[in-house]
C-alpha cells in the first residue's frame, strides 16, 4: 500500500493528500508532527532533506509535492487530472506554476505577521499589490469556465485551489474577483476538501513552531 508522509497544516503535503482521496487511491498516511519528527533519522533517511510531503509507492520514494502529483498522474491515471488538448494543459500548468513559484512565496510576509513577527509595512504593502496582481491573472484565465480546464477538474484546482483557501488567514478578500470566488467556494464543497481542511485548533497549536522556523528567514 502507498505510504504518505505529511502533515495537516502543511499545504504542499495538502495538496497530494487532495489528489490521493481525488483518484481514490489506497494510501497508510504517517502524520508528522512540526515539534522535530522530520529531523528523526528515521525519517532522514526516507527523505534528506527533512520535509514533507514524501510518497514510498510500491518501495519508490518520491519527495517534493509536484513531482508527486506528476507520479501520481502516470501511476494511476484514472480519474486524469491533467488535460490532453494542449492548450488547456498549458493553462493548468500555468496555474500550478504561478501559484508555486509566485503565490506561495508572496505570502511569507503575511505568514510572518500572522504569527507576531515584525514586518516592515512597504513589505505588507508591495505583497499584497503582489497577491492581486496574481488573482486578476487568474480571474481572467479561469473565465466564465467551471474550472480552469474547462468542466474538468485538474491539477490547477489541486494546486491552486488548495493555497487561495489560506487568504482569509491574511486578511485578503477574494470575493472582489467574484469568479475566482465562485470556483473557490465550489472547491470547497468536494469531499478531498472539506476532509483535508486544517481545523482553526491545528493550526493555532503550531503557530507557536512556524514563528519559531519563520524568525531565522
Amino acid at each position: 500500500m502507498l505510504k504518505f508522509y505529511f502533515s495537516p497544516i502543511s499545504l504542499n503535503a495538502r495538496r497530494v493528500w487532495v489528489a490521493l482521496l481525488e483518484k481514490q487511491i489506497t494510501f497508510e498516511p504517517v502524520q508528522m508532527k512540526l515539534d522535530g519528527d522530520h529531523f528523526q533519522p528515521e525519517f532522514t533517511a526516507i527523505n534528506p532533506l527533512q520535509r514533507v510531503p514524501v510518497i514510498i509507492d510500491d518501495g519508490f520514494t518520491v519527495v517534493e509535492s509536484l513531482a508527486i502529483l506528476d507520479y501520481l498522474e502516470a501511476k494511476y491515471p484514472t480519474p486524469s487530472l491533467i488535460p490532453k488538448e494542449p492548450q488547456t494543459m498549458a493553462k493548468v500548468r500555468m496555474v500550478e506554476m504561478v501559484a508555486v513559484n509566485e503565490f506561495q512565496p508572496a505570502t511569507l510576509p503575511l505568514t510572518k505577521q500572522m504569527v507576531g513577527l515584525e514586518v516592515e509595512y512597504s513589505k505588507i504593502a508591495a505583497t499584497k499589490q503582489r497577491i492581486n496582481t496574481i488573482l486578476q491573472f487568474y480571474e481572467n484565465l479561469l473565465g466564465d469556465n467551471t474550472y480552469f480546464a474547462g468542466e474538468m477538474f485538474s491539477l490547477a484546482e489541486v494546486v491552486a485551489g488548495t493555497l487561495l483557501q489560506s487568504l482569509p488567514m491574511f486578511g485578503m478578500a477574494i470575493d472582489i474577483y467574484p469568479k475566482l470566488n465562485n470556483w473557490l467556494q465550489r472547491l470547497q464543497q468536494r469531499e478531498s476538501f472539506q476532509q483535508t481542511t486544517a481545523s482553526p485548533e491545528q493550526i493555532e497549536a503550531v503557530l507557536p513552531q512556524i514563528k519559531k522556523i519563520l524568525a531565522t528567514r
